[in-house]
């Protein structure tokens, strides 16, 4: 018989809840996005977003049991998002999660959304085709909105990972962000500069290149930022034209290769034969491209999780939290929420040497 664990992930702007087994099986998958609620503001509004969660929460729980066709007496146990992220939005979920054990017994598990997304490439769909999951040890290109870091992975636990490099200043999906509002393009950023770049030619726009060092894995994209700033200064923002187009698929060019480089730069120091990519913007098509040709340059093997495993999900989160629930662990008398990662961070945040 099949363990099967809800997952439950309000993290930031998602209300999510799924089950999955542990095969990695994916008996349901069910999203609230906030994205419309957040866009006037071109960002994402705490406050808004735990009252959202709060909405929300128990009629997607309730839609992620009936898809999978089990009751809550048919699962093996829960894991909820613990942090990083919003505390008001983490406290939502968290606190509908020890609920929902205490009312069915069940034990609970809180889980790292960095984990999550570092699991994510072992999750199973039934309507897509199966691809091979990574074998440990792999380095890992976690990349979204609020976190761009390389880690390698030797384990499913937390204390079986470590970071490798990580960025300084802005996320990548942060540039993004910025950088559409900067144009004039709306929230969220990514989509849409992806889809301008595909029809935009990079060299003909000269951008600053971040953090070119050979020997640094980590990772900085301000400078890009105010390279893109400078150039609307000079020439005023491009109207919906070839120039736009251009200039989207020049800051693109330049995150990508720098998130490339810096990838698989770090599979070879750490001598490991598979990479896999996670966060939200791995969803982008540039970088999934350009990560598959250089890994098959190096003779490597590439997971990418489908575009629905790489944003925010409940998927992930159950699946990371299989491993402490199948030991018997339960975090029923407390879970902690807190805004930063469990995660030991080795990069700095700011400029100067290292």
């Amino acid at each position: 018989m099949s363990v099967l664990v809800l997952g439950i992930e309000t993290s930031c702007d998602e209300t999510a809840a799924a089950v999955v087994d542990d095969q990695g099986r994916v008996h349901s998958d069910v999203i609230e996005s906030q994205i419309r609620l957040h866009a006037p503001y071109g960002g994402i509004v705490p406050e808004l977003a735990s009252r959202d969660h709060l909405r929300n929460a128990r009629p997607v729980i309730e839609s992620a049991l009936s898809r999978a066709g089990v009751r809550s007496g048919e699962l093996s146990g829960i894991a909820v998002t613990c942090r990083p992220g919003l505390s008001g939005a983490l406290l939502v979920g968290v606190q509908i999660a020890r609920g929902l054990a205490f009312a069915t017994n069940l034990p609970i598990v809180g889980v790292d959304h960095l984990l999550g997304h570092l699991s994510s490439g072992f999750l199973v769909y039934p309507d897509l085709a199966p691809a091979a999951a990574p074998l440990y040890p792999f380095v890992a290109l976690l990349v979204s909105g609020g976190h761009t870091a390389l880690y390698r992975v030797d384990g499913p636990e937390l204390a079986q990972v470590r970071e490798l490099g990580a960025t300084r200043d802005d996320a990548a999906g942060e540039a993004f962000d910025k950088v559409a509002k900067l144009l004039g393009l709306g929230y969220p950023g990514g989509p849409v500069i992806d889809r301008l770049a595909r029809e935009g030619d990079a060299t003909r726009i000269e951008l600053s290149s971040p953090m070119r060092s050979r020997s640094s894995l980590e990772f900085s994209f301000s400078g890009l930022k105010t390279s893109v700033a400078r150039y609307v200064e000079r020439h005023g923002r491009p109207a919906d034209d070839q120039r736009l187009r251009d200039l989207c698929a020049a800051f693109q060019g330049r995150v990508v290769e720098t998130l490339v480089g810096k990838t698989f730069r770090a599979a070879e120091r750490e001598a490991v034969s598979s990479v896999v990519l996670g966060g939200g913007v791995a969803a982008n098509r540039e970088l999934r491209e350009r990560s598959l040709e250089a890994a098959r340059a190096r003779g490597i093997t590439l997971c990418v999780p489908p575009p629905r495993a790489c944003t925010d999900n409940a998927a992930m989160i159950a699946y990371a939290g299989l491993s402490r629930l199948a030991r018997g662990e339960t975090d029923a008398e407390r879970i902690e929420v807190s805004p930063h990662t469990a995660l030991p961070r080795v990069t700095q945040k700011g400029g100067g040497p290292r």
